[in-house]
């Protein structure tokens, strides 16, 4: 094995930027959209295929019909004694609708005045092939790796399925990890994100021609509308958001961060009925030092004591349900939040490698939208977000990424890999 110099890893991939290029074009070109999903299965052959080359041993395995998860494992050379690094990203896509407004195919990736063009050019295809071309030109100059270097490329992560979370359930762990979605450059954490289910149910079902009985005096017919009755249930809500604007908080983010918006109503069944049902889909944002779980119960606790001082809510009070591990699947899911390792070496290995490409020390901050960094977290992996490009453009019409970024970040990504993969274990 070499010992090239970082300058010279640094030097290797300028000099092969053109490569980096059609590597994340060859990654846009597959249509891995989801919604409606179970359509990666060719894409991640690529990457399996990519990686194999490199050297990696791959475990492929199904979490959806047509959707695999992959994760390649490249064995160092004193695995038991040097520090592991995982990165893990997604390989889908958010939708293209309406195709009509692009300036050219989404599908069809193309350099154009220095930037990258296509669906996935920055969330997160553009960054995901900056990693593996790090990985490439590590390989191709020989260096030493005395630690793993772990790749996941996963699936479902735009409707909160549960490829990361899958990899999580298969034992799979590292000393580090990074998440390389578009952060500007930035390391950071995130909160989190919960959807939950509300849902008020009549223990009986009324014609609406007594309705008049149910709520005029004399009527003496105990009855309600469960969509009414909903509507205590979302006062108490915003009343609760309200609340939390004032007594909750966290660096990073503006006041207010922390909401609770009722996205959706579903009720009744008939203009000839009562609604004697009515569900409510909500979407709650939290901080970095909270958990869904202690989320989720003050919800429901609010909700409840609200509930209980109506009358005929307190005999019949709303239920819940929380999560799930795909929007497509179960019209539910959870974004676990991130707090930065702040002083963990693998922070100070990646500030590093920043500092050796940039000339100046990265910024630490949070990032406002929310990706599998959590479920990495949650598993006890010491895990930031950090990558190329603006968040601004992902999901945007005419998605694109400077070319340049991409360089930056896939010289970043090879000297955190030569140097926290030949550290000593913690």
């Amino acid at each position: 094995m070499t010992h090239a110099t970082l300058q010279e890893i640094h030097t290797a991939i300028e000099q092969r930027r053109v490569e980096l290029v059609e590597l994340a074009c060859k990654l846009i070109a597959f249509p891995t959209l989801s919604p409606p999903g179970r359509n990666t299965g060719a894409a991640q052959d690529f990457v399996s295929d990519y990686l194999e080359r490199l050297g990696f041993a791959i475990d492929r395995f199904d979490v959806y019909p047509g959707d695999p998860d992959i994760v390649g494992t490249l064995r160092g050379s004193d695995s038991d004694s040097a520090a592991s690094l995982l990165i893990n990203g997604h390989i889908d896509v958010a939708e293209v609708e309406p195709v009509s407004a692009w300036s050219r195919p989404p599908f069809e990736a193309a350099e154009i005045d220095g930037y990258l063009h296509g669906r996935g050019a920055v969330d997160m295809k553009g960054p995901v092939a900056a990693a593996l071309f790090a990985v490439q030109a590590v390989r191709d100059l020989g260096v030493d790796l005395r630690g793993d270097l772990m790749i996941q490329s996963v699936i479902g992560e735009e409707q909160g399925e549960a490829g990361t979370l899958t990899c999580v359930e298969k034992g799979y762990r590292a000393d580090f990890a990074i998440v390389p979605e578009p952060t500007d450059l930035v390391i950071s954490g995130q909160g989190g994100v919960i959807t939950g289910w509300v849902e008020i149910q009549s223990p009986e079902t009324l014609h609406d021609a007594v309705r008049g009985r149910t709520i005029h005096a004399g009527g003496g017919l105990r009855g309600a509308s469960a969509i009414e009755k909903m509507v205590k249930v979302i006062e108490a809500l915003g009343e609760l958001e309200r609340h939390w604007a004032v007594m909750k908080s966290y660096p990073g983010f503006a006041p207010g961060a922390a909401t609770i918006n009722p996205a959706v109503i579903e009720g009744g069944r008939h203009p000839a009925f009562l609604a004697d049902r009515c569900a409510l889909w909500i979407t709650v944002h939290f901080y970095p030092d909270e958990t869904w779980q202690d989320v989720a119960a003050e919800i429901e606790d609010h909700v409840l004591r609200a509930a209980s001082a109506d009358l005929w809510l307190r005999d019949n009070p709303p239920t819940f349900r929380w999560g799930g591990r795909s929007m497509i699947e179960e019209r539910g899911e959870i974004f676990p939040a991130v707090e930065i390792p702040r002083g963990h070496p693998g922070v100070e290995a990646l500030s590093r490698a920043h500092h050796s490409v940039l000339g100046v020390d990265p910024a630490l901050g949070m990032w406002p939208s929310v990706s599998d960094a959590g479920w990495l977290t949650s598993a006890g992996i010491p895990t930031v977000i950090y990558g190329p490009g603006a968040l601004v453009q992902a999901h945007a019409i005419d998605e694109r990424i400077a070319v340049d970024d991409l360089v930056t970040a896939c010289k970043v990504y090879a000297g955190m890999i030569v140097d926290w993969c030949n550290q000593e274990k913690l």
